[in-house]
């Protein structure tokens, strides 16, 4: 079978709603597993397992190119939901069941979808073409409709191409109606690097990225820039210039970024030169600002929506009380700094002095930043340049939290153990898992597989020099034995990550690094139910 009469079946498969089976296609299909479909009977039974509060949230969410005022006269032309970036944030409570309506209204021959990161949902709304739905065309629609059962800080966007280096996200929080915090107000912070519609699109540069570091031509770079409505230097990623190699070549490029490193991050920081650090959608130079008083206590839910970029966060003046990551709750920590990873999510509380304060997002180890503003009183708008002290101050990771009691997975030994190795290079830009480039063409071909009710292990080996932020769809799980319970965990250069979850959301699962040019080159495996 070729990969287009594969590709056919699947998605064919996949339609038709009492499905139960698929079998992966590898070399030999005669000795290939059968798999779960995502809209197979076990999916429902779940689904109509999951506690429900049995009210619907209806939306309508329709993609759309845009031109995007990011503040300080820049206006990027790029797509958006609504029109904006990033959209309105969604508010459900615990147990309602969402039935949004996608609209694809893109250019011709660009189709989409929508992911619901960090949402344990029902396998066929996982909005994952080809593996969980077919994709959505232009001039076509989609309903996704499913239960969001579990309180927390989520987001949602595209999963097709590097899309979610463009204006489609928007946060998507799950109140909890026996919410244990004490606080006064909430202000909810996306992050993001931005690039489109300024020096180009994320398509042109994958492209230049594809050629890789070894194979680019140094004296003049692949992909042209699209036209600017400002020169691009406002909190940007160095000063877009070339560099040069050891022997004095030039290295100029459109979008790679040489010499990014970060202690914090294990070495290299980063692949792409970002002219902007976003905060909320909008340039340090005329930022977002969030009014309060004195004296209230705020949670911040703050969200990395970007696509190369990790951001160490602090708020000038203040310390911050890490209660969340990923929606699940951990061990109170105080700390002056956090360092948020593309992809995760973390909860903090904070107690307001009385002024106006910076909150800054520095692009780790890029040189340059965003900021928004949180004032309580009067006093000046902070530089956009500003560095509060606390971003040298106390920063805990991931790693060093502990998850609460009530969410920490009992101890048992694992059932079953994947070996998850991170290989490739900038060099080729090769990048993989176990040594093999995932195929959107050929989904099911080299599954990981589970059981419905396992304890499953992850060991991820990073093999190469970069970090990797490693997203699982459909499920949370552990680090360590009584780590805090994330989708999205870090994985430094050279490093092993071991991380347990429960088999118990059947149906085919992305397991991908969540930096979007690394999963797109092919750092992704699918994680699949056995039928």
């Amino acid at each position: 079978m070729n990969k287009l009469d594969r590709r056919a079946v699947l998605i064919a498969g996949l339609g038709a709603a009492g499905t139960a089976l698929l079998t992966a296609c590898g070399d030999d299909a005669s000795t290939s597993p059968s798999l779960l479909s995502p809209s197979g009977s076990q999916v429902a039974r779940v689904e109509e397992q999951r506690s429900s509060t049995g009210r619907v949230r209806p939306l309508q969410l329709i993609a759309a190119p845009a031109a995007l005022d990011l503040g300080a006269g820049v206006v990027a032309r790029s797509w958006a939901f609504g029109g904006q970036v990033p959209t309105k944030e969604i508010r459900i409570s615990a147990g309602d069941t969402v039935t949004a309506e996608l609209s694809n209204q893109l250019p011709a021959g660009t189709t989409t979808s929508v992911h619901w990161h960090g949402i344990a949902l029902r396998g066929d709304m996982d909005g994952v073409p080809p593996v969980t739905q077919s994709p959505v065309h232009p001039g076509s629609t989609f309903t996704y409709r499913f239960i969001a059962d579990t309180p927390g800080t989520y987001f949602f966007h595209p999963h097709v191409g590097v899309q979610l280096d463009r204006g489609l996200y928007a946060p998507l929080i799950v109140e909890d109606p026996r919410e244990p915090l004490s606080y006064d107000d909430e202000w909810v912070v996306v992050l993001d690097d931005w690039l489109d519609g300024v020096t180009g699109t994320p398509e042109d540069a994958f492209a230049e990225l594809s050629h890789g570091r070894g194979g680019m031509d140094m004296k003049e770079a692949t992909a042209s820039p699209s036209p600017s409505s400002e020169d691009g230097d406002d909190g940007g990623d160095g000063d877009g210039g070339g560099d040069e190699d050891d022997d004095g070549h030039d290295m100029s490029t459109t979008f790679m970024l040489m010499g990014a490193t970060s202690e914090l991050l294990g070495g290299d920081a980063g692949d792409i030169k970002y002219p902007y650090h976003l905060i909320n959608g909008r340039v340090p130079a005329d930022p977002a600002v969030h009014r309060s008083k004195p004296g209230r206590r705020v949670r911040l839910r703050i969200i990395n929506a970007g696509s190369d970029t990790a951001y160490r966060v602090a708020l000038g003046g203040h310390r911050l009380t890490i209660t969340h990551t990923d929606g699940y709750p951990v061990e109170h920590r105080q700390v002056d700094a956090l360092l948020v990873a593309m992809g995760e999510r973390y909860d903090v509380l904070v107690t307001l002095g009385d002024g106006v304060f910076p909150l800054v997002a520095l692009a780790e180890g890029k040189d340059a930043s965003g900021m928004a503003v949180l004032r309580t009183g009067s006093g000046g708008r902070p530089k956009p340049d500003v560095r509060p002290s606390e971003l040298d101050g106390l920063i805990v990771t991931a790693s060093q939290l502990l998850a609460v009691e009530d969410v920490r997975l009992d101890a048992k030994e694992p059932d079953r153990v994947h070996r998850i190795k991170l290989t490739g290079s900038m060099d080729k830009y090769d990048w993989a898992i176990n040594g093999k480039r995932f195929d959107m063409s050929n989904p099911t071909a080299n599954p990981l597989l589970v059981e419905q009710g396992q304890r499953v292990r992850l060991d991820f080996v990073n093999a190469t020099h970069m970090w990797h932020p490693m997203h699982l769809h459909g499920h949370t799980y552990q680090l360590g034995g009584t780590g805090p319970r994330k989708d999205t965990t870090v994985v430094l250069p050279q490093r092993k990550v071991s991380v347990f979850f429960d088999a118990d959301n059947p149906g085919l699962w992305m397991l991908h690094c969540h930096n979007a040019y690394h999963g797109e080159a092919g750092m992704m495996a699918l994680v699949a139910y056995g039928a």
